[in-house]
């Protein structure tokens, strides 16, 4: 994810993002959001959804996995995860490059894509995309 969202979301929930800045000991917010920015507002909503239902959740990391967002908290009541479930189930729909409506793609490594980013990503390596 870029820095301006990074920003945005450790700025608008700082007690949700307190380890950011901390050791991977701490827990692993220090290596950021490591997602397209596609899924900004899905991880947007979700820190306001959470941060609401309880304000002491601290997440350990957001990231891609399988091609869905993968968030980990350290505690949290069953509401908690049942709306980072229900965002990793969104997040199978929205391409993480641009946000547009998405679908999982790829063989032997997943991705959620648009067709327009699927197309042109589609002769590119999976770690070139990411880093671009």
């Amino acid at each position: 994810m870029n820095k301006e969202n990074t920003n945005r979301l450790t700025k608008e929930f700082p007690d949700l993002y307190s380890d950011v800045n901390k050791s991977p000991i701490a827990g692993l917010m220090c290596f950021g959001f490591e997602c397209g920015d596609g899924w900004f507002e899905l991880i947007y909503k979700l820190s306001k959804e959470i941060s609401k239902c309880d304000p002491t959740v601290r997440a350990i990391q957001v990231k891609e996995k399988y091609g869905t967002l993968r968030f980990y908290v350290w505690s949290g009541e069953d509401e908690i995860y049942e709306l980072i479930e229900q965002a990793k189930l969104k997040s199978a729909k929205t391409c993480e490059v641009c946000g547009m409506p998405g679908s999982l793609r790829g063989k032997s490594w997943l991705v959620t894509l648009c067709e327009n980013c699927w197309r042109r990503e589609e002769g590119r390596s999976i770690t070139t995309w990411m880093a671009s």
